[in-house]
Formats: structure tokens, sequence, C-alpha cells
């Protein structure tokens, strides 16, 4: 006859079921703080890109800024705008495009020959 092993004590098993419940309670307990931690570097991550971006137009503006103080840069930005200085007068020339589009049918029709 095959001999059954002896059971161990109750004490023991409650012990051992004790135990794993409190594994269980701070597993639980460590989950929201740990996954907040996780969350709050991803984010810093990504803050930490803007950051960079930011600062790189900054430097940008900054750098455009300076070069945008000069006499010259001034009146380059003027001209682009349309103003024009005292007496100069200002002609506005239409079909430049329609012009151009001449000009290549022509140049193209005197190389064919």
């Amino acid at each position: 006859m095959p001999r059954k092993g002896r059971r161990p004590a109750r004490s023991l098993v409650f012990r051992r079921w004790l135990a794993v419940g409190a594994l269980v309670l701070i597993a639980l307990l460590y989950y929201r703080p740990l996954k907040a931690y996780v969350d709050a570097r991803g984010q810093l991550a990504e803050h930490r890109h803007v950051v960079q971006s930011l600062r790189a137009d900054k430097l940008r503006l900054e750098h455009r800024l300076g070069s945008s103080t000069s006499i010259a840069t001034l009146a380059r930005e003027a001209r682009a705008l349309g103003y024009v200085r005292p007496g100069e007068r200002l002609y506005i020339v239409k079909g430049i495009n329609h012009w151009r589009k001449q000009q290549r049918a022509s140049m193209m029709a005197h190389r064919g020959r």
C-alpha cells in the first residue's frame, strides 16, 4: 500500500497564505505609484523635447532680430513690403507671368528651326 504524506499543520498553511496575501497587497499598493512614475518619465521626455525645440526657435529668432536691426536689412524688408524712398516712383507691372510664358514659347519655336 502506498503511504500517504503527512499534511502540514494548519498554522503553517495559514502563515503561507498570509504571506502570499501580504505580497499581493504590497504589489497592489505599489502599482499606482510605479505607473505614475513611468508616466511622469514619459511626459518629462516629451517636455524636454519641446523645451529644446523652443530654445532652438528662440536662438533663431534672436539671430533674426539681431540681423533685422541693421539699416540695410530694414531697407530690404521695407522694399519687399512695397515701400519706396522719398522721391522714387513706384511702378506696378502686371502680366509678367504671361509675358514669361510667351518668351519661353518663342524661344522653343526658334530652337525648333
